[in-house]
């Protein structure tokens, strides 16, 4: 929208991780460098971690952008709460192994099949769990039995978990202990310096054909690093508004007091009208942990309360998502046991006429 008022070739400030815009700050190059370390030990896990925003996504896609086709298969998954047959599934699908009606012990020696048939024509197989902090104990379990996999003394399939901090603490509880033994290296990626941001700000500019506009002073690059804490996407939202602001106001030159408006713009937006409540209306927890709130002191115009409404019915529609999620599995396994018992059926049939 605003690229031809300063002359861009492309957005240089989108949200969606894109690898040509890769910046290589301090804690990317070292989880790159792990990264590319756990390919050529071709075994084991690899553990990134870092804040929602931090650039994981971007450091992966760059990743597998520069693997060679013709020795590493590479299959991404994006995790959910699904249990552990249904992530075995995932995973065999993810590298076009196996079908919807195939049972676990059929899908682990379809997978198999292919991870050895991979290895004997001198490639290896990568799987890249992201969003690892979804996955269940159980799920987990199942990715560290698939690691297991050997054609004589190598490994079948190494696997790369990403995911957000949480998942360090995921990783220390007492039921990883297995998990964490196959670890080869873990790292995490922490927001940017204030001289990074402004190095990130000015590589992605560049990236998108930037010769000299849009241009921001020093307050400027300060408090862009002080409104995002230095995470990549945070600035990302904050420039991309910023370069919209000046387009529609006929602005390319920008200091600290346009930065602060914007700021404040995102942050009334994104509390939806938080910091207007009275501190009385704050909920409270009681002394046995219930949520406590006083409802007769909690004053709501009719623009918060609409929004209130479409909250709560944002909130049944994703209820009942989940129910058909899991109405959806029910009739999976419903028709993985029809075709067993439809199976077991013929081959009776068989008997009785060879008998016969």
């Amino acid at each position: 929208m605003y690229e031809s008022f300063y002359g861009l070739g492309s957005k240089p400030f989108q949200l969606n991780p894109d690898p040509s815009f890769y910046f290589a700050s301090k804690q990317h190059r070292r989880a790159m460098a792990y990264l590319e370390y756990g390919l050529n030990q071709n075994e084991g896990f690899i553990v990134v971690t870092g804040e929602v925003g931090a650039g994981k996504t971007t450091i992966v896609r760059g990743l597998l952008n520069d693997l060679d086709s013709g020795k590493v298969v590479a299959a991404q998954l994006v995790s959910t709460q699904l249990d552990a047959e249904d992530t075995l599934r995932m995973v065999a699908a993810a590298f076009g192994v196996g079908g919807r009606n195939l049972g676990k012990s059929e899908t682990l020696l379809a997978l198999e099949a292919f991870l050895v048939d991979v290895t004997r024509q001198g490639k290896r197989c990568l799987l890249i769990v992201d969003e690892a902090q979804n996955l269940t104990p159980r799920a987990v379990e199942e990715l560290r039995m698939l690691s297991n996999f050997q054609f004589g003394t190598q490994a079948l399939l190494q696997s790369f978990l990403i995911g957000q901090p949480e998942f360090r603490k995921i990783m220390q509880s007492p039921q990883m202990q297995q998990l964490r033994q196959r670890v080869i290296a873990a790292c995490h990626i922490g927001p940017m310096d204030q001289d990074e941001t402004q190095a990130y700000i000015e590589h992605r500019l560049k990236c998108a054909g930037s010769k000299g506009s849009p241009r921001f002073d020093a307050g400027a690059f300060e408090a862009l690093f002080e409104a995002s804490g230095g995470v990549p996407r945070r600035i990302n939202a904050h420039c991309d508004r910023l370069l919209l602001a000046g387009f529609l106001n006929g602005k390319s030159e920008f200091a600290r007091g346009d930065v602060e408006e914007v700021a404040r713009e995102l942050r009334e937006e994104t509390q939806a009208g938080a910091d207007a409540a009275p501190p009385a209306a704050h909920p409270q927890l009681t002394d046995s942990g219930i949520l406590d709130i006083d409802l007769s002191r909690v004053a709501l115009d009719g623009s918060t309360a609409d929004q209130a409404a479409r909250a709560i019915a944002d909130l049944k529609s994703g209820q009942s998502e989940q129910r058909l999620i899991r109405l959806e599995r029910s009739m999976f396994r419903l028709e993985r046991s029809n075709a067993a018992i439809l199976s077991l059926l013929q081959q009776l049939v068989d008997a009785v006429r060879v008998k016969h």
